[in-house]
């Protein structure tokens, strides 16, 4: 008689059946395995190095691979039925690259249609990309975007994003293999990498800034919340094929992110009002334009259709993402 893998002697039993995490030592794709693996679902892991996470009997890793076209899958791709892809060459603030369009394109263009290619002819069932909001634009006018919204991404990062989101549906429809696009925008939680780990740092430090009045809307989603739609989408049947925007249902302005924050991390506000044209036009002359859009512009999505056709709903509040990034922030390791 054969046996499983799983424990015990039986017949006609099926294997286990693996999903493969990308970028799973990422902000995102850790949180992923972690969620997953809770979950009882068996988790192939594939980074460039080792997890920091407890063994556990349903947890595999492959580690030293990374996204590039080269790149041979074949060993994490063993008994996987779903992908859910995290891996992604992201915003650098000092991208050192003579060509970064090229550079984008290299790792999540070419590295996201390797690895594809090779999930299809492995027999993988579905095909989750974590792509970006940022596919539809760097900002919206009073109007959110929505589930039919057209692409138009201006950063190399968004344009390499929206080519592989292109390049995986072509796969999909030549293939057995189902493709789903989920489009995050800003993720909030512990440890967030980007503008939120430098907006923690000046909050604590005390700086007052000159943010008291600015009235823009912007929406977030809690890494909670994306990790839940990203278990969500790799199993719900309705989720094939489709493209999905998350986020937590709840958009604020940056002066009402900045004192959540700011209350989270248990200091005193020290907010104070400037002109908002002003500060924009410091900023561009600085050569810090996206930095100017993400704190004064607007950029909201509307999840309804997301929650809807998916029978899904946030389960975490952009407040309780915000106390577990200053309680991980407080606990980080002293530089001194």
């Amino acid at each position: 008689s054969p046996i499983d893998i799983r424990g015990g002697i039986g017949l006609d039993l099926e294997p286990i059946r693996y999903t493969l995490v990308t970028g799973a030592s990422g902000f995102v794709g850790s949180a992923l395995v972690r969620q997953l693996v809770s979950r009882g679902r068996p988790v192939a892991a594939a980074a460039r190095s080792r997890l920091a996470i407890s063994a556990s009997p349903l947890l595999r890793q492959h580690s030293g691979l990374d996204l590039a076209a080269e790149t041979d899958w074949s060993a994490a791709l063993a008994q996987v039925d779903t992908v859910i892809h995290c891996a992604a060459r992201v915003h650098m603030l000092n991208d050192r690259a003579s060509d970064p369009l090229t550079a984008f394109r290299q790792t999540n263009l070419g590295g996201t249609v390797a690895l594809a290619e090779q999930a299809a002819n492995a027999g993988v069932r579905r095909f989750v990309f974590v792509s970006t909001v940022g596919v539809l634009g760097t900002n919206t006018h009073g109007q959110p975007f929505c589930a039919d919204s057209p692409a138009h991404p201006h950063s190399p990062y968004a344009v390499s994003k929206w080519e592989a989101e292109q390049a995986l549906h072509a796969i999909s429809q030549r293939t057995d293999m189902e493709a789903v696009v989920i489009r995050p925008p800003m993720v909030i939680g512990a440890n967030a990498p980007g503008n939120f780990a430098r907006l923690l740092g000046l909050i604590d430090r005390g700086l007052p800034l000159p943010m008291a009045t600015v009235n823009n809307r912007r929406s977030f989603v809690a890494l909670g919340n994306l990790v839940d739609l990203l278990c969500h989408v790799a199993v719900h049947p309705k989720a094939s094929g489709g493209t999905y925007l998350v986020s937590d249902g709840e958009d604020l302005s940056t002066t009402e992110l900045l004192r959540r924050t700011t209350l989270a991390l248990g200091r005193p506000i020290r907010l104070f009002p400037f002109p908002a044209t002003v500060l924009r036009w410091i900023l561009q002359r600085l050569g810090r334009d996206e930095l100017a859009q993400s704190l004064l512009g607007s950029l909201q999505v509307d999840v309804t259709t997301t929650c809807k056709a998916l029978n899904w709903a946030p389960p975490f509040t952009i407040d309780s993402a915000l106390r577990e990034a200053a309680l991980a922030y407080q606990r980080r390791p002293s530089l001194a």
